[in-house]
């Protein structure tokens, strides 16, 4: 039989009749009854006693009533504090409720008043309980390992990477560049059998051409120049584990070749090395490119698209969950504050309504760092329009990047849009490659390659 924990009562009154009355009122109800004859007293046995409720008069000697109701406040105490007084009056009402009281009663009371006052707190108390326990589900819906989302779009991405982490499955994660495509592969590998194994993540267009092989497959001593020592690759490192392949599309076609084997075989071979190594890794690849596109210009290997692609996953950008917004700036203040020191409690309407009407070409990364930049710089506890760069002023709309056409085809109209922001970061940079590769979020040998596709100049 469950046993039933009795409801807790710290009355505070300088007067012992009173205490007395109280306990043996209380008592007989079932409730746990504990006095004090000061503020300062109840405050020294609040946390041996942890009372549900205090009943505490407004006039002591020493700390008030209503000053032990703000002490409580700020020592984060849940206890539900009644007050009461014999000099009743709306105003030191509306200032023990300001203090954080729940109730207030006049002396002389009926005992009748005492229990109804109590009962009420009880049930405000029980409706606080389950709408915490509401909220916490809700949560706990809104987020899947550390992505958030409560749009249609993220619930159903949810649903399927729950599926999906269970199995061995290699998985190709599709979505524009800042969507958290690394985040589903995370939540792909926390879900798997793998968990407890390594997680590994490597941008394949971050390191140059002639230093990648040797860092996915590791290397023997003396395989090169500088080659001073024996090198884990990546595989070797993600034994047991997963290993996540960002930016695919930039893997050369010599080492796709390589990759295709580990996969088909589970084997690889170190650079300078003369046997096989066995090694068995989960991988999950992520792009932005049109893997179709690239297979049929020839530029990857078709064999291999096919072998990673057994089950796409698509990560949809930010405006196309705006709901999402409040959501996710909602974790960035909270988290930030905590990073930062800052305590910013939220945003204005009219800093929201930008927010949400933006268009956020750079998707989450974009909303992070937009937060970020407005709590260093907001002089108030919540963050404004004034907070927030001048292009949240300006909606993205996809519709000035295409021009007046007949042209239907998504694949031509995305390289028309691709080719149009390359210009245009080009343009802004004055030809610097580099800062236009920051500018477009994309890797320099990844401009490269686009600039000479698109017959850029």
């Amino acid at each position: 039989m469950k046993k039933i924990v009795a409801r807790r009562v710290l009355v505070a009154d300088d007067e012992e009749n009173l205490r007395l009355v109280l306990k043996t009122l209380l008592k007989k109800h079932g409730y746990e009854v504990e006095t004090a004859e000061s503020a300062e007293h109840a405050l020294e046995g609040l946390g041996a006693f942890d009372p549900d409720f205090v009943i505490a008069d407004v006039r002591m000697p020493g700390m008030s009533g209503i000053e032990l109701c703000r002490e409580l406040g700020a020592r984060g105490s849940e206890a539900v504090v009644i007050v009461m007084s014999a000099y009743g009056s709306v105003e030191l009402a509306l200032e023990a409720m300001k203090a954080g009281a729940y109730d207030y009663i006049s002396k002389p009371f009926k005992q009748d008043e005492v229990l109804l006052a109590l009962r009420k707190a009880e049930e405000r108390e029980q409706l606080r309980r389950e709408n915490r326990r509401l909220k916490e589900e809700l949560r706990q819906r809104e987020s899947f390992g550390r992505m958030l989302g409560r749009s249609g779009a993220m619930q159903k991405l949810f649903r399927t990477v729950e599926k999906v982490a269970a199995h061995p499955t290699t998985v190709l994660v599709q979505g524009e560049s800042g969507t958290g495509k690394e985040l589903v592969a995370r939540a792909l590998h926390d879900g798997s059998k793998r968990a407890k194994g390594p997680f590994v993540a490597v941008n394949c267009g971050a390191i140059p051409e002639a230093l990648l092989e040797s860092e996915l497959f590791g290397h023997k001593r003396g395989a090169f120049t500088d080659a001073h020592s024996d090198k884990k690759g990546l595989f070797t490192e993600a034994d047991g584990g997963t290993l996540f392949l960002d930016e695919l599309g930039e893997l050369p076609l010599m080492l796709q070749v390589k990759l295709l084997r580990v996969l088909q075989e589970g084997t690889l071979r170190p650079l300078g090395a003369t046997k096989d190594v066995r090694v068995d890794v989960r991988v999950v690849s992520a792009t932005v490119r049109d893997m179709e596109h690239e297979v049929a210009e020839g530029r990857f290997r078709e064999d291999l698209y096919y072998r990673l692609n057994v089950l796409t996953l698509v990560v949809p950008p930010l405006r196309e969950r705006s709901e999402d917004v409040p959501l996710l700036v909602e974790h960035f203040v909270a988290r930030n504050n905590t990073r930062l020191g800052t305590d910013v409690r939220g945003v204005t309407p009219e800093a929201r309504r930008l927010l949400m009407s933006y268009g956020w070409p750079g998707n989450v990364r974009e909303l992070e760092n937009v937060i970020e930049r407005a709590m260093v710089l907001t002089g108030g506890d919540r963050l404004d329009a004034e907070d927030l760069p001048d292009r949240l002023n300006q909606p993205f709309d996809a519709r000035r990047l295409v021009v007046d056409t007949d042209e239907l085809s998504i694949k031509k109209m995305q390289r028309f849009m691709e080719r149009t922001l390359i210009a245009r970061a080009l343009e802004k940079t004055g030809g610097n490659r580099t800062q236009a590769s920051k500018l477009l979020e994309i890797s320099h040998r990844a401009l490269l390659y686009k600039i000479k596709d698109y017959g850029l100049k």
